[in-house]
């Protein structure tokens, strides 16, 4: 059936058995349609027939005409053709029926009635499942849209980070521009950061302490240290961390070294994992996780057990 047949099949003929069987004169169908709403072009050569040649037409020849011109129309016939399913379905005074016809009349009713509630049942079943369709396809360009933008914002990160390797003649600046870097890193992979901030005292403006940054990771807070220096990182570069970590009750540390670390630094730190959780990370993990494309939340876990099951603080992450 044409698109532009919005009674189906089935409920069209339904009608045109129906609708003639409510009423008792040819008059009355075209008063039916016409109570209705049905616009009188689709009347009109009903009327004229009735009127000129009123034995060649019959009320059920009306009904099918008129109601197939009807459903012909597009958003126009819209509010008729609802009426008249309206009108049918909610018909009870059967007295205006030919008594001949009353009973098959009240079985043509009942099975409109039916025939509506199943396809009403239809159209909510269908309506849902285009609603979930359409938010599981508004969730899937939206997680497109948050992937793309997660690799524009790595790419452009690495491409910061990448730019450090030639400020050998700028040690601070290049450590300042190392935090934001890192911290950046960290935001693009969902992980709460709250960036390097110093502690002062309740009176006075002398600085106390000074911590890199903080992150919220895995329900934890991990206090975050991150140093470029020439040489691997030893125990006197590592202890001011340990220090701050272990003043935190519920904190753990994280210590991110450009240069990696001396064995005396990672026999150190697994020590002090008997006490708080710290996790060691070389800048080249870094690297290469932006290389590949990884995961950085899936390197700090797999760290994390590291050194809580295995007592290793430094497990190096290439790939």
């Amino acid at each position: 059936m044409a698109d532009h047949f919005h009674y189906p099949h089935d409920i069209l003929d339904l009608l045109v058995e129906t609708i003639p069987r409510l009423v008792k004169g040819k008059k009355d169908v075209i008063l039916f349609f016409e109570g209705a709403g049905v616009d009188e072009a689709d009347l009109r050569d009903a009327r004229a027939t009735l009127a000129k040649a009123s034995q060649s037409i019959n009320k059920f020849d009306i009904a099918r005409e008129v109601l197939t011109r009807l459903n012909r129309r597009q958003d126009s016939g819209l509010a008729a053709r609802r009426e008249i399913i309206k009108r049918v379905t909610q018909f009870e005074s059967f007295e205006t029926c030919w008594e001949n016809e009353r009973l098959k009349a009240k079985g043509l009713v009942a099975t409109i009635r039916e025939a509506v509630n199943a396809k009403d049942a239809f159209t909510r079943m269908k309506n849902e499942r285009d609603s979930e369709r359409e938010q599981v396809q508004a969730r899937h360009r939206d997680e497109q849209l948050q992937a793309t933008k997660r690799r524009t914002d790595i790419d452009d990160i690495k491409s910061r980070l990448f730019a450090l390797f030639a400020m050998d003649d700028r040690p601070k600046e290049r450590g300042k521009l190392l935090e934001g870097v890192l911290n950046d890193l960290f935001k693009t992979y969902g992980i709460q950061v709250k960036e390097n901030f110093v502690r002062t005292p309740l009176e006075g403006s002398t600085v106390l302490e000074q911590i890199d940054g903080v992150i919220d990771f895995g329900g934890g807070i991990h206090l975050v240290e991150m140093k470029w220096l020439k040489d691997p990182v030893g125990v006197q570069d590592l202890a001011p961390h340990l220090v701050r970590v272990m003043g935190r009750a519920d904190a753990s540390g994280i210590f991110i070294s450009s240069s990696g670390f001396t064995q005396p630094a990672i026999t150190q730190c697994a020590e002090f994992l008997n006490q708080k959780t710290m996790l060691l990370c070389s800048l080249e993990e870094i690297v290469m996780l932006l290389q590949r494309q990884g995961d950085l939340v899936d390197l700090w876990k797999r760290k994390s057990q590291a050194a809580i099951l295995s007592k290793q603080p430094f497990l190096k992450i290439l790939n």
